[in-house]
């Protein structure tokens, strides 16, 4: 197995095997400390607090890609929805984007799906439904519509006002977006959760497409029928748990992740 960094510093690890099994387990333990805050206040530069602004030269050429949609709009549908959400120009820029990853939350249902692939922006808005990571998708697109970079980031998400990992998306792994706004810097919306700030979230990986946070991507030889089954399993216990039973996270506390 070999260790590596991919464009976005992401730690990537390549597992090459040398014979024939039967099956394969994946196992990964982290022991995370969770130290954000309930109720972020973010340091927005003055010249970013109300929307549009614009991006310094430096900041433009270092976001790039992270500012251009990615998923085709021949009518404009998408951008006359995000338009929905201005109200005037100028705006607050984090009401401004509150307003749209609440917007994703309040009109588009979650469900959860395990099927390969994710739903563009104007499949989610025309089946007013989608996993986390379609929703990640619909705020990230919406974010860039306005000229704002943003990225895809995968990882799980703890509820500490649950026994388990009690909100949408939660029990596997989980995709939100951030959106970078100069001072703040990058700031989380998870639209599944109607959540801003990093509470509750474990990031593992960022990226400007969703496909490249796929946790785990490979490939078998095989026959079509040797695939029987996959399951996943997170679990999540307070590091000073004696047991193996599943405690919910305190504020600051440590956890390990399973």
């Amino acid at each position: 197995m070999t260790w590596a960094h991919d464009v976005a510093g992401n730690a990537v690890a390549t597992a090459v095997f040398d014979g024939v099994t039967d099956h394969l387990v994946i196992e990964s333990r982290a022991s995370v400390e969770l130290t954000a805050p309930a109720w972020p206040v973010f340091t927005i530069a003055a010249s970013a607090a109300q929307y549009p602004f614009v991006y310094t030269a430096d900041e433009w050429t270092d976001l790039g890609a992270l500012t251009v949609p990615q998923y085709p709009d021949p009518d404009g549908r998408l951008s006359l929805w995000v338009e929905g959400f201005v109200m005037a120009r100028p705006t607050d820029t984090l009401s401004l984007l509150k307003d749209i990853s609440n917007g994703v939350f309040t009109q588009i249902s979650y469900q959860s799906r395990e099927t390969e692939g994710t739903q563009s922006p104007i499949e989610t808005l025309d089946r007013r439904w989608g996993s986390c990571r379609d929703l990640a998708v619909l705020l990230a697109e919406a974010a860039r519509t306005l000229g704002l970079g943003s990225r895809i980031v995968s990882g799980y998400l703890s509820d500490a006002e649950e026994c388990l990992f009690g909100s949408a998306g939660s029990g596997s792994t989980h995709a939100w977006v951030e959106i970078f706004v100069p001072g703040a810097g990058w700031i989380a919306f998870d639209p599944t959760n109607r959540s801003f700030g990093s509470l509750n979230l474990v990031p593992l990986a960022v990226a400007r497409n969703i496909e490249q946070v796929t946790p785990v991507a490979g490939n078998f030889v095989g026959t079509n029928v040797d695939l029987i089954s996959m399951e996943v399993l997170v679990r999540v216990e307070s590091a000073s748990a004696q047991d193996n039973s599943l405690l919910a996270p305190k504020g600051g506390a440590d956890l390990a992740l399973v």
